[in-house]
């Protein structure tokens, strides 16, 4: 069934998007002509010697390139390099962000009555919470309750009425954002915060900012409730952890093409940073590889787009999209009005993938994209159709860096083969590879090095990126009715529940 309707869509809408398949393209100075020599000029060879050289930095820098660490850095010094090789003048755009880091396994431990040790991780018993403060205490526990009324047990200053300074402050979810109720424990006197789930499952808590300066973790209702019954026995808890939780600063890396029309923008982007945890060969390495090999080829094609191409690297983007966010807040109302779109490549090479295109019109998903969004994704969807290739939507569900862009209302498209979601029997029979098993099993771990990579969907996936970028930078027609003129008329034109998909990412991708 998608495949049916997945080719069937894109075939109906070739012609009134005024699109031809580069198969029957008749000249080489056509959208079709030059999508076809920029597919030819991207090869997987090409773009696996930028994930090589990504894996190599990773290993020089304790298997990690995430934003605010040695290894973020040297990635970006390797992109910039590249591109001035290539003849691009690359901008390094900084900002701050907030960097956290857990540097040892944290404990969790009921000393008495009935000692038992907790275990650590994120779908375990308990985990420590972003941006919690570092400490080892061991002391007798105080239940906090909402004596104040409202919103929420620990939420107000009264809660804390009586305190007994250095205990371990217990606390359970809701009224509140765990920042508020860890700062009021920390002004009350605690040694430590243990916040337990208000429903069935873990706890895995961000505070949302550095500030707080002893150990915060989150825990099961059940082990909440249970550590609360015995309170008026005289319970002690020991809670340690060591972390790093400060500002620092990373960047973004952006770079147009000599040639276009400065006044319409084709915004290409990816993220460059990985996870603390591995190397991010794939998530995202492959749409990082991708999009450097574009930017290569144009230039040595001596492509000449009739739009102008910006090539952008957007850092801290696992860190809830901090890089793509800096860039579009940094732009007045008529810099943002001159972007035509946004096309969005995040992890590209998924190990046992499907060729995910995001729904820009919501014909599949709950939310489509602003006007224009649905044209950019019938240009994929009709190369794959070409190519008698299956895709399937995803949604703008606001987990990567097209989330800002269409929050101020730019249309927006890209591809995806998948994270940690779970391949259905259904997509196996269509797509091949393995059912019941995640579409990247080492999503967001160590594993995800250069052995984590399909090459086949690099393959397919290059080439239906590249297609949609010759498209959209060589063609004479405005991607919506209107061409894009003040940033201002974007803003109103995204709609509310567009603007909540995008707002909306903070912890997805950590669950995911």
């Amino acid at each position: 069934m998608v495949r049916a309707f997945r080719l069937a869509a894109a075939a109906i809408c070739a012609a009134a998007f005024g699109l031809v398949p580069a198969a029957t393209a008749v000249g080489a100075n056509t959208p079709s002509g030059q999508a076809a020599k920029l597919r030819d000029a991207i090869t997987v060879q090409g773009m696996q010697r930028h994930q090589q050289a990504l894996q190599n930095i990773a290993s020089a820098n304790g298997n990690t390139r995430a934003s605010g660490t040695p290894g973020y850095q040297a990635s970006v010094d390797y992109v910039v390099g590249q591109l001035r090789n290539a003849g691009y003048d690359p901008v390094v755009q900084p900002f701050d962000f907030a960097f956290f880091q857990e540097l040892a396994t944290p404990s969790f431990q009921r000393i008495s009555p009935n000692p038992r040790t907790f275990i650590a991780g994120a779908d375990q018993e308990f985990s420590t919470m972003t941006y919690s403060g570092s400490g080892d205490v061991t002391a007798a526990t105080t239940h906090v309750t909402d004596l104040g009324g409202a919103p929420g047990p620990g939420c107000e200053a009264p809660d804390f009425a009586g305190f007994t300074a250095g205990n371990v402050a217990l606390i359970e979810r809701g009224g509140c954002t765990f920042k508020i109720k860890a700062t009021n424990a920390q002004a009350a006197g605690a040694g430590a915060v243990v916040i337990y789930n208000n429903i069935a499952g873990p706890l895995n808590g961000t505070l949302g900012s550095p500030g707080q300066n002893i150990p915060v973790v989150g825990t099961l209702q059940s082990i909440g409730q249970e550590l609360a019954s015995q309170v008026a026995l005289g319970l002690r808890l020991r809670v340690a952890t060591s972390t790093q939780s400060e500002i620092r600063v990373t960047y973004n890396v952006l770079a147009d093409t000599r040639g276009g029309d400065p006044n319409h923008v084709v915004v290409q982007g990816s993220h460059l940073d990985s996870r603390l945890e591995g190397p991010g060969i794939n998530d995202n390495g492959s749409g990082s590889s991708y999009n450097l090999e574009s930017a290569i080829q144009v230039a040595k094609q001596n492509l000449r787009p009739r739009n102008t191409i910006r090539f952008a690297w957007w850092g801290a983007e696992e860190l809830n999209l901090l890089g793509s966010t800096a860039y579009v807040q940094s732009l007045s109302d008529a810099e943002f009005g001159k972007i035509m779109l946004n096309l969005n490549h995040d992890m590209i090479a998924s190990p046992n993938f499907v060729r995910f295109v995001y729904d820009g019109d919501g014909s599949d998903t709950p939310t489509a994209g602003p006007a224009g969004s649905a044209e950019i994704e019938q240009v994929f969807l009709q190369w794959f159709a070409s190519q008698g290739l299956a895709t399937a939507p995803t949604a703008f569900d606001g987990r990567s860096d097209y989330g800002p862009f269409i929050a101020r209302g730019a249309p927006a498209g890209g591809l995806f083969t998948g994270a940690e979601g779970i391949k259905t029997d259904a997509q196996a029979a269509i797509f091949g590879g393995v059912p019941n098993l995640a579409f990247d099993p080492c999503y967001h771990q160590a594993c995800d090095d250069v052995t984590n990579l399909n090459a086949t969907a690099f393959d397919q996936m290059s080439d239906g990126a590249a297609t949609a970028l010759a498209t959209f930078a060589f063609t004479k027609q405005p991607v919506t009715e209107t061409s894009p003129s003040s940033g201002s008329q974007r803003v109103s034109s995204a709609t509310a529940a567009q603007r909540l998909a995008a707002a909306t990412y903070l912890g997805s991708k950590a669950q995911r």
